[in-house]
């Protein structure tokens, strides 16, 4: 997947480009100083005919030293993170238009009153449960009874499998939407068999941490030791809140199983090498190989007992963390389990759990003052369970047929410009090119919302039950991923909402996805000039093409298989390409102790720069042989290129961006946009010369398709 990320607040009303000189090509090099203006409260952007905001450049840095701060540094320099979030950048200001917009589609929904079980009271309902705070307050840790009280009747290592299966859920997505952790011993993750598309497989995925990885239980830096004291303190004030007593001892218990755990965890880059976990196993494999849990017991109370054949994710995880299962005492267990109903849970009870949650999940781990108002969590937690609900009212309202067919038009030149770029490559073989091609043509395109919704008749949603809500709301996606095991395959299921600021690639379907609140201003504008929209919402589509050709998608057929369609040299030079571009990032420094992880942003990072590369082309191919239009000085070069770096401007609080170089998949902001200067055409556009801390030399610009 493709979490791209949004934009803008500057200290002054931004200058839409107007009768202005040339975007850093010499001469002249930069644009006219903007006309002063009078100090007032920070504007939303207006985006005009161009749709990029050039008051938020900063002129006065060369462009071949660093092009994102050339295209954002004055918005870096006086836009703050807001107080309710640990990173702020373009996703999360469309993120924000999304969320307004989505509560007035709910409290509409709310108003109407609707039949008893139709979407609309389900959404109306849902939404006032979570947001009447005294009745959630009256009710304190009651709703944890049940769940802590079959905890406690844990006795045999058979009950504990028990409680361990019924407690899983279908909350991992490792290649479609990359959500890799569940604090759940193990996460279930239904899609296509990897090695044959036509069916189902359940995948069984690591989990079972509090904190965001390994590291922050293993590395020995004074920041994850703090960062640990932290951890204990907060299990033992949650324990505290539901009514534990000795909550240090069982404190200090839950921290060492959970260190135990996190010691037969894999890496994240590790965690998406497609050959290492490729891994099968039968029912009985499943007992043998991962001896400790009672697995008849775990898979009964999981309803997956009638299941043949598992995927095996993280295998050795896998056996390290049943082995744990069987070895650690029960108590410890208990404590463990006890702890994470009542964090998973805390959201949706009284103000002290959900002070306590986010004191150290959001304030400790990443770095966030503030909590978010209620009602943009309830827009949250409401879309969590009835997305596609939401999504219909959404895309009535908001994406009009014209906006969709000008994206759908954009797909379609993009693709064939994909295709000419693997015609030109010099280095593959006839045959590969012939099966790149094959896979090309095979591409599902879903923009907006998909093309049948989700059916929720199944869910009971009440009044005034804002936690039973949300559990039930889990087990109706839990038991709608199990309903697909032995069925048809449906190509066409999205893995986000209509309302998502987002992009997706899924491999196993070979599809793209561009969901209806992504397709607006900066990223897509129809009344824009069409080379920022190339460069923007252009690159974001590019970008999910080309995850069909990263390191990971190249290795999934026309069908999503998992099959070898190159020649041993081909792979050989595209391996080597990748190398380069992974030694590229790795000499990234984001904080003095910690740089880009190269390998574990590979796939994003081929996405961006074959992405732009081919948007770039899609847009000079759009032309249909007439030259480029000079716009008030301003090339259609520059202006691509700039739609491209304002996509990715963004800031993060410490903690937060040491978590994303830790866990995610993606390189921050300012490193995606400058992978410009591994295309050629953004040398003369900017002028960027020899010397400049940017210029790479024609043989180091790395081109891989």
């Amino acid at each position: 997947m493709t979490n791209l990320k949004v934009l803008l607040l500057a200290a002054c009303a931004p200058v839409i480009l107007s009768a202005c000189a040339s975007l850093g090509a010499a001469p002249p090099a930069q644009l006219p100083a903007p006309a002063p203006v009078a100090e007032a409260p920070r504007a939303k952007p207006v985006y005009g005919t161009f749709g990029f905001d050039t008051a938020g450049m900063d002129r006065s840095v060369k462009p071949g030293d660093d092009f994102f701060a050339y295209a954002n540094g004055t918005w870096a320099a006086t836009t703050d993170i807001p107080a309710d979030r640990s990173s702020y950048n373009t996703f999360a200001v469309l993120r924000e238009v999304a969320s307004k917009r989505t509560v007035e589609l709910i409290a509409t929904a709310a108003k109407t009153q609707g039949p008893a079980g139709s979407e609309a009271r389900m959404i109306g309902d849902y939404y006032a449960s979570f947001m009447d705070e005294a009745a959630i307050e009256a009710k304190g840790a009651g709703p944890l009874a049940p769940e802590l009280a079959a905890i406690a009747a844990i006795k045999t290592r058979k009950d504990l499998s028990a409680q361990l299966g019924a407690t899983i859920r279908a909350d991992v997505d490792i290649l479609n939407a990359t959500t890799t952790k569940t604090e759940r011993l193990f996460g279930l993750w239904v899609v296509e068999d990897l090695n044959d598309t036509s069916r189902y497989l359940p995948y069984i995925v690591q989990g079972g941490l509090g904190m965001p990885d390994r590291a922050y239980y293993l590395d020995a830096g004074a920041k994850y030791v703090d960062l640990r004291a932290k951890y204990r303190t907060h299990v033992a004030n949650q324990l505290r809140l539901a009514g534990f007593s000795d909550v240090d001892a069982r404190a200090a218990r839950v921290l060492a199983l959970e260190t135990k755990i996190a010691a037969t965890h894999w890496t994240v880059a590790d965690t998406f090498e497609i050959k290492k976990n490729n891994v099968q196993w039968t029912r009985a494999e499943l007992a043998r190989k991962a001896p400790g849990m009672d697995w008849d017991a775990f898979l009964t109370a999981a309803g997956l007992a009638d299941q043949p054949v598992f995927g095996a994710w993280q295998s050795s995880a896998i056996s390290g963390e049943a082995r744990l299962v069987g070895s650690e005492p029960i108590a410890a267990w208990q404590d463990y389990l006890a702890f994470h109903a009542v964090e998973r849970g805390s959201p949706y009870l009284s103000k002290a759990f959900v002070d306590e949650s986010f004191a150290f999940n959001a304030t400790a781990l990443s770095g966030t003052p503030q909590q978010a108002e209620r009602w943009k969590r309830g827009v949250d937690f409401t879309g969590n369970a009835l997305g596609e609900a939401i999504g219909k009212l959404y895309t009535a309202k908001y994406f009009p047929p014209e906006s969709k067919a000008e994206v759908q038009e954009m797909v379609k030149n993009i693709l064939a410009a994909f295709g000419k770029r693997i015609d030109r490559l010099d280095w593959m073989d006839a045959a590969t090119k012939a099966k790149a091609h094959e896979k090309l043509a095979n591409f599902q395109v879903g923009v907006g919302y998909p093309d049948r919704w989700r059916d929720y008749s199944g869910l009971s949603i009440v009044a005034g039950d804002a936690y039973g809500n949300w559990r039930r709301g889990e087990l109706f996606e839990y038991r709608r991923n199990l309903a697909k095991l032995g069925g048809p395959v449906d190509r066409g299921e999205w893995y986000m909402t209509p309302q998502a600021v987002n992009a997706l690639y899924a491999p196993m379907q070979n599809s793209i996805s561009f969901p209806a609140a992504i397709l607006q201003a900066p990223f897509f504008d129809p009344a824009a000039d069409p080379a920022v929209n190339y460069g923007a919402i252009g690159g974001v589509i590019g970008h999910e093409i080309s995850h069909g050709f990263d390191d990971t998608g190249a290795l999934f057929d026309a069908r999503g298989n998992v099959r070898n369609w190159w020649t041993d040299a081909d792979m050989a030079h595209f391996k080597a390409s990748s190398k380069q571009l992974v030694e590229q990032y790795n000499r990234y420094k984001a904080l003095p102790d910690l740089s880009v992880n190269g390998e574990l942003t590979l796939g994003e990072n081929i996405a961006d720069l074959a992405g732009l590369a081919t948007s770039y082309d899609a847009y000079h191919l759009s032309l249909n042989g007439a030259p480029a239009p000079v716009i008030d000085g301003v090339t259609a070069d520059q202006r691509i290129f700039l739609g491209w770096a304002q996509n990715y401007r963004g800031k993060y609080r410490e903690a937060a961006l040491r978590r994303v170089l830790l866990t995610d998949g993606h390189a921050p902001g300012e490193y995606r946009a400058d992978t410009v200067r591994n295309l050629d055409a953004w040398y003369p556009a900017f002028d960027a010369k020899p010397g400049e801390k940017l210029y790479l030399a024609p043989a180091d610009r790395v081109k891989i398709w």
